[in-house]
């Protein structure tokens, strides 16, 4: 019986919570059930609030490597938009699939492999590219009008001390001071640019004040302070436009890289510059005066902050915590006769956290951690012999986790796959399950990606016999150097 996979997608955050991906769904399996598919439930795959103009969505990722690993006969979408909305991504993932043995059916579009069937998934393809952008210019340019003209709604939220009063068919979008969050800000920027508190000594009066942040958290964070003292709303102009999204993968934080994982972000934000800043007036908290004095302490704060004037420690900004993931940063204790420096985990600050610390490793003194660190090093450099050792273990590192050797693997598990295929046919043939017009009509097709999977398997045994001779030479090379 022939294999399917199906795959739904939906855009916007509004289409998830009307969960009509439920709906696209159920027409998908109806399709698989009346064309007679074998369905099996942990190949339903769902990208909810997912954009269709990048391909880093992650049941789209599980799709591929199933089809890459396992091999799927069908993989059965709604439309061709739903797989991608540029016209590009459509053909590299047809193409991707084709070559593991899979085709693609739409339930709404062209079915067959006819050259007019490929030209119409062709066409389709560019109208879903082009209806995606003529949609997003519209709704800039729509934005771009309505902050200009002093809309607040285009920003959909506010910070803390204010509430946003949604638009409604009587009245326009709005801010709203709430006064006993008001009172708070009023106060902070009073602390903060009179009586010369430090951004740590405000985070803790606001933490002790019980007041809860605009997330609900209990724990202030000194960004959020931060972000306040700069956010120039409280003066009464809020600005829309001070960030973009870029469709590009974001890159991973230091926590997901030590445990070999991605962060699901299909984009990034950078900043606009300043020119391009549109100000739409909101009701003031503190004066403009006020604001500017902060945003001058700000600006001194960094200039003359003491980490500038620090002597920087060698493995600063470089250690990270083996059970928590988190970075070490370097503090220090003064005694009666010298002051002393420490690494120290971000996870077993309790401050930083609601509750208690997350993780209970202790402060590693710097100058010994340094020195360690520094002896390896050198003698690292020194010994010939750890040298070649290193260079056997990367060598060695690098046979067993090259990409061309996971593909191997997995071309001999299809092409074992497909064997068994028509090994099976032919059996169905010999027990007179099937007809002889039955067994011409599908034999063809998997004779040929038999065919095609050994061309892969071969061309790719020989690409690695080509690179194993080169790292030999490489290593032939150092050896000589090592030795004179």
């Amino acid at each position: 019986m022939t294999t399917a996979a199906i795959y739904a997608r939906v855009s916007s955050q509004r289409q998830k919570k009307d969960q009509t991906i439920a709906s696209q769904t159920a027409e998908l399996r109806a399709y698989a059930e009346r064309m007679r598919l074998e369905l099996p439930q942990e190949w339903i795959f769902e990208d909810e609030g997912h954009s269709g103009a990048t391909l880093m969505r992650p049941a789209l990722e599980r799709l591929r490597d199933l089809i890459a690993q396992v091999g799927v006969d069908v993989v059965v979408v709604y439309a061709p938009d739903r797989l991608a909305r540029k016209f590009a991504y459509q053909a590299l993932l047809i193409e991707e699939f084709a070559r593991a043995g899979t085709r693609v059916e739409f339930v709404r579009g062209p079915r067959g492999d006819s050259p007019e069937d490929q030209l119409l998934v062709q066409f389709q393809g560019m109208s879903a590219e082009y209806e995606k952008a003529q949609l997003m210019e519209r709704y800039r340019r729509g934005k771009t009008y309505r902050v200009r003209a002093g809309s607040v709604n285009v920003l959909s939220g506010a910070p803390f001390g204010y509430r946003f009063i949604r638009k409604t068919p009587e009245c326009a979008a709005r801010y709203e001071i709430i006064e006993s969050e008001a009172a708070l800000v009023a106060e902070l920027f009073r602390r903060y640019t009179d009586e010369g508190a430090s951004i740590a000594e405000l985070t803790r009066w606001l933490t002790d004040s019980n007041t809860p942040t605009r997330t609900g958290k209990r724990c202030w964070d000194r960004s959020v302070v931060w972000g306040m003292l700069r956010n120039p709303a409280y003066a009464g102009t809020a600005i829309f436009g001070k960030t973009q999204a870029q469709h590009e993968p974001a890159g991973i934080n230091r926590r997901a890289r030590l445990e070999g994982r991605a962060t699901p972000r299909p984009a990034r934000t950078i900043g606009r510059p300043r020119e391009e800043w549109i100000a739409i007036p909101v009701p003031a908290i503190i004066t403009p005066a006020t604001f500017e004095r902060a945003a001058q302490r700000l600006t001194d704060n960094k200039r003359f902050a003491a980490r500038n004037t620090k002597v920087p420690s060698l493995l600063q900004g470089l250690t990270a915590c083996a059970t928590c993931g988190y970075g070490y940063y370097r503090t220090s204790t003064r005694t009666t006769n010298k002051k002393i420096y420490y690494y120290r985990c971000l996870g077993s600050d309790d401050y930083r956290y609601e509750g208690q610390r997350v993780c209970t490793n202790k402060p590693v003194r710097a100058d010994y951690l340094d020195t360690l660190v520094w002896d390896h090093i050198t003698g690292l450099l020194t010994d010939p012999g750890l040298i070649r050792t290193e260079i056997d273990r990367r060598l060695e590192q690098a046979r067993t986790s090259d990409p061309a050797r996971r593909e191997r693997a997995r071309l001999e598990t299809a092409l074992a796959k497909a064997s068994r295929t028509i090994t099976r046919m032919i059996e169905a043939y010999q027990e007179q399950l099937i007809t002889i017009d039955e067994l011409r009509s599908r034999m063809p097709d998997l004779r040929a990606r038999e065919a095609s999977l050994r061309g892969q398997l071969d061309a790719l045994t020989a690409q690695l016999a080509d690179r194993i001779s080169d790292s030999a030479a490489l290593f032939a090379c150092g050896d000589r150097a090592l030795s004179g």
